[in-house]
Order: structure tokens, then sequence, then C-alpha cells
């Protein structure tokens, strides 16, 4: 989820305008009417994506996105999981739009490591290993800052406005960078330039992540037409709100430590 706790994770939820803005609270975040913490997100003012239109997305059990960085590894935000070892109680479901679909392929943890030193703000990314492959083109990662700029996808089954619940079919919209100045003025001491990266429709809201989204990756095409992953969903205050823009771990950042963490699980 995006951080309610902070400003909300945002671990639950798409959807508002069918996706009005997706804003994600952590899950140490403060309450949704607290413009100081970190919010949940989901994705407001989108639109219902097509199936195979984005086939790396995950959905976890325990209500977070996430991204197949390979076909037995995903990665997705440090808070959404419980620390790093072996794990088997999260389930990752892969290759459908629809939750509900016979097609679904649903495949269970094996271990999850959480970014060394996470402690709530920042480093917000986590791998987790798969028991088998999900057979679905993977997302490659962002290595320089070449494309933190733009605008940007963001994509996943959170709340479609603040407080809403969790969505049957995965949806989509898009969302401009925001930069450190001009976000730094809403959440002031609470963003981490240079491990967050921010995005949104600043003046008028209407468009984010939300609860439910936390996790999912926030992309865009590179100069060869081809998908990268530029940010993971973290946090925001509430949902699409004007003047305060989705907060995402800057991908480019950890590209190195994700690399040499995913070669640490064998995946």
């Amino acid at each position: 989820m995006r951080n309610y706790l902070k400003a909300l994770r945002r671990t639950l939820a798409v959807g508002a305008v069918t996706l009005a803005a997706v804003s994600l609270q952590p899950l140490h975040a403060q309450a949704a009417d607290d413009p100081g913490a970190r919010p949940s997100p989901t994705v407001v003012g989108g639109v219902r994506a097509q199936q195979g239109e984005f086939p790396w997305m995950v959905r976890l059990s325990m209500g977070c996105g996430g991204a197949l960085y390979t076909q037995r590894i995903v990665l997705t935000a440090a808070h959404c999981v419980d620390g790093s070892g072996a794990n088997t109680s999260i389930t990752a479901t892969g290759g459908v739009v629809d939750l509900n679909s016979t097609q679904a392929i649903k495949v269970k943890s094996t271990q999850v490591l959480q970014a060394p030193g996470y402690n709530g703000t920042g480093k917000d990314w986590a791998l987790i290993k798969l028991a088998k492959p999900i057979a679905k083109p993977t997302l490659k990662i962002a290595d320089t800052t070449a494309y933190n700029n733009g605008t940007f996808t963001v994509a996943g089954w959170g709340a479609t406005r603040e407080g809403g619940g969790q969505q049957r079919y995965l949806l989509k919209a898009d969302v401009p960078f925001v930069d450190d100045t001009a976000c730094g003025q809403a959440y002031g001491g609470s963003l981490t330039p240079g491990e967050e990266i921010c995005a949104g429709k600043l003046k008028e809201g209407g468009v984010d992540t939300c609860q439910g989204d936390s996790g999912g990756p926030m992309f865009r095409k590179d100069n060869a037409g081809a998908w990268v992953q530029v940010g993971i969903t973290s946090w925001g205050t509430g949902c699409a709100r004007p003047g305060y823009p989705g907060v995402y771990t800057e991908v480019s950042t950890f590209a190195a430590d994700i690399k040499s963490a995913a070669a640490s699980l064998g995946g």
C-alpha cells in the first residue's frame, strides 16, 4: 500500500476516474486527512489496461503490486514486505488484467530480500523470489537518470479514490514528472531527493496512484521504444490531491543494488 503512516504508502488501490489518481500509502502512514502524512497508492483517474498490454505486471497477495524483474523475481516496494529471509506466504498473480480470470498464473514466494538499511524513509524497494517462473516478458529497469523526466505511466489494481477498495481489473494512467523543488514544497523534509522521484498533475490533481498500488512500477518508453521502469510506487498524501504528487522510489539510484540482490537470490 502507499504509506498511510508517513503519508500513506500506496499499497492498496487503482482507480478513480476510473482511476482518477493513483496515490499509494505506506504501511506506516498517518491519517489520510493529514497533509503531512504519506498516503497509500492506487490508480486514480485512469482507464482499464488491455490484456497483454503490460505483461510484466504482478499482483501480490498482501495488497501490493510489482513487476517481473526476471521471470522468477518480482521487484516491489520495501514497505510491502516484512524484512528479508525465507517466505512462502506471498502469492504472486500474473499474466492477466482481470484478477478473477481462469488464465491467471498464481505462484508462491520462496524468499524475500528487503532493501538493506530500509527504515521507512527512502530505499523503498524489495525483491520477491518465486517458487517457479511466471513465463511472461520482464520489465527492464533504468540504470541512469536519462529517463527521469517527461510523462510516465502507472498501473495497478489499487483504489480509484481515497479510502476505496482494491480493483478487479488492472488500471493505468499517465502522470507528468514533478521536479524535486516543486515536490519538496509539498512534502518538505519527508522527501528524500536522490532516492525518490515525484510525478502527478501538481496543480489540478485528479490522476495518481492510490492504496493498493504500492510496489507497482512507474515506467515510460526509452529511446528505442521499449518500456523501462523508472519508479516504484511508494507514498504520497492522499490520492490525486492538488498540490500533492505521488512519490516513487527512483529506480536508477538503486539499479546496481537491485541487480546485485537479484543475483544473490539466484533467480
